[in-house]
């Protein structure tokens, strides 16, 4: 079952990111268009595109697709937690440390509580041998 979650969100969380990148390029590609006036460069590494818009474009296309990804990563991880009823796999790294909205927070022993486990299964053992 664990695999069939697992291949689900694989599949969910690739078909969202795709999408954002899409949706992101094609408002950057009309943006550059409004701003610049010109088509984007096809190619920033070639010598005749001028070095300002080679590097201004690198810089915002990259962080704009990657912002549009990771968002919609994050939407779609949403999603799924509030389908499910749980984070999808490898997303519970940050969940052990901070409570989330769609699973019980984490209650793992502290070292106080395993010193009381440990003195109060001693003293049980203790009471319990037949020599006193």
């Amino acid at each position: 079952m664990a695999s069939d979650s697992s291949k689900v969100w694989s599949v969910f969380s690739l078909g969202s990111a795709l999408l954002g990148a899409a949706v992101a390029k094609k408002v950057l590609n009309t943006s550059w268009k409004a701003a610049t006036g010109k088509q984007p460069p096809a190619n920033p590494a070639d010598p005749d595109v001028a070095l300002w818009e080679a590097v201004t474009w690198a810089a915002a296309s990259g962080t704009f697709v990657a912002l549009a990804r990771m968002l919609a990563t994050r939407r779609a991880a949403s999603y799924y937690a509030r389908s499910t009823g749980h984070l999808p796999p490898g997303l519970g790294a940050d969940a052990a440390e901070k409570p989330s909205l769609t699973k019980e927070p984490s209650k793992k022993p502290t070292k106080q509580s395993t010193r009381q486990s440990t003195r109060a299964k001693k003293k049980k053992a203790k009471e319990a041998s037949p020599v006193g």
